[in-house]
């Protein structure tokens, strides 16, 4: 278990288009405050480092930004990984807890179970960022979802892995320490916003979360809490800046403005043919009709939720589907998320922060007030991930007993379960 450096948590998202940092500051035990800063991002494209001299400079400048605004001497932190050389699969394996007879299962027993199925799923080329236990199974029993404290002769655990390619990972780090900080873990970036997102909620059933960001677009799926399958598409926002850059032949950046300010997803026909809008070309404004705009970008925004539909049938029923969540900055767009319900054919809800370890802390923050919190959603999640996977003893759900002959009553029961 990691220790945190002071008393913070710094949490980096480091996306294609924008970089955002969150710095969560400990106070007795507790969240007491959160710090936020974002830049535009530069170097990265579709999770990968495509320029690491770029990717510095703008990290180092996020950075000394925020340490100007928190007045917190910053060491190491956690960070996203994403994009297309992520990569999953299921290992399993078997561990023989005694020669004869059974015993009790204990919590060193599930470790050394899930340790060894890592291994199992594991190569040269790829670094595991999580391991999920999927289900245990024993002598007499199977799809455990917690074998603790059962008798058996055998555990068997079947682990749901997340990796991604070693040299994806290695360049990203090498960016990070070459900004003069520490990386102290990598987390999957669907995975972390989901646990800023998901609350007792979305426990039952059937639940989907996508982000769609600028050009990666992630699924989780998620059955009765547990994450069971994960889909990463190239495409994202830019898709509808590209062809709005093709179609009008303009700059990206302009694209991109033009989007932002009159991008509607909807009937072309229902806005008024002398409804214009003024695109500067050189030295010149070039009236361009509204609706045209609108059909380009209805068009590719229908495609990417034809593709998102394409992929959760393909590993779903549609009506199984309890609750389907989304986010990312793109679906701010008038009409994209209708245009998302009526391709899916189920209601689509808006991504919230209901995380109850930072929710008090989002009231009144005035960069996240209205939907600025998308823009931090990744930061925030990364910060709630590291709360979950105990890497700070700050806190009180993780922090261990003080009392020291508790703590070896402990040990002993272990041990006894162990050989006895």
């Amino acid at each position: 278990m990691a220790m945190l450096n002071n008393n913070y948590i710094c949490a980096l998202d480091i996306g294609s288009s924008k970089i955002t940092v969150c710095v969560a500051e400990i106070n007795r035990r507790r969240i007491s405050n959160i710090f936020l800063e974002s830049i535009l991002s530069k170097g990265m494209r579709c999770g990968a480092v495509v320029d690491s001299i770029e990717l510095v400079n703008a990290i180092s400048k996020l950075m000394k930004n925020i340490k100007s605004r928190c007045g917190i001497n910053i060491k190491s932190l956690y960070t996203n990984i994403s994009g297309r050389d992520m990569l999953t699969k299921y290992s399993r394996a078997i561990i023989p807890l005694t020669e004869k007879g059974n015993k009790t299962i204990t919590s060193s027993d599930m470790q050394k179970a899930i340790e060894q199925a890592r291994l199992l799923g594991s190569t040269l080329e790829e670094e595991t960022i999580h391991s999920i236990p999927a289900s245990f199974a024993i002598d007499s029993k199977s799809n455990l979802s917690n074998p603790l404290g059962l008798y058996s002769h055998k555990l068997e655990v079947d682990l749901y892995l997340i990796c991604a390619k070693l040299s994806t990972v290695q360049s990203l780090g090498r960016a990070i320490n070459q900004s003069g900080f520490e990386v102290k873990d990598f987390f999957f970036s669907g995975l972390a916003t989901a646990r800023a997102v998901f609350n007792k909620e979305f426990n039952q059933g059937l639940n989907i979360f996508c982000d769609i960001g600028s050009d990666v677009t992630e699924l989780l799926f998620f059955r009765d809490g547990l994450l069971r399958d994960i889909d990463i598409l190239c495409k994202g926002g830019d898709d509808l800046t590209q062809k709005l850059q093709e179609e009008l032949k303009v700059p990206f950046e302009l694209a991109e403005d033009i989007k932002r300010s009159s991008g509607i997803i909807g009937d072309p026909g229902q806005i008024p043919q002398d409804r214009q809008i003024l695109v500067k070309k050189s030295d010149l404004y070039k009236p361009i009709k509204q609706s045209q705009v609108t059909q380009i970008i209805t068009d590719r925004a229908k495609t990417l939720c034809a593709e998102v539909k394409s992929s959760l049938e393909k590993r779903v029923s549609l009506y199984e589907i309890n609750n389907f969540v989304i986010a990312g900055r793109a679906i701010m767009m008038e009409g994209f998320i209708e245009a998302l319900e009526n391709a899916l054919g189920l209601p689509v809800k808006l991504a919230r922060v209901t995380n109850p370890d930072i929710t008090p802390l989002i009231t009144g923050n005035d960069c996240l007030s209205g939907h600025k919190y998308l823009t931090y959603l990744t930061a925030l999640g990364i910060v709630c991930e590291a709360i979950r996977e105990g890497v700070t003893t700050a806190l009180p759900v993780y922090q261990p007993t003080k009392n020291l002959f508790l703590k070896a009553l402990h040990r002993f029961k272990d041990a006894y379960q162990e050989y006895f």
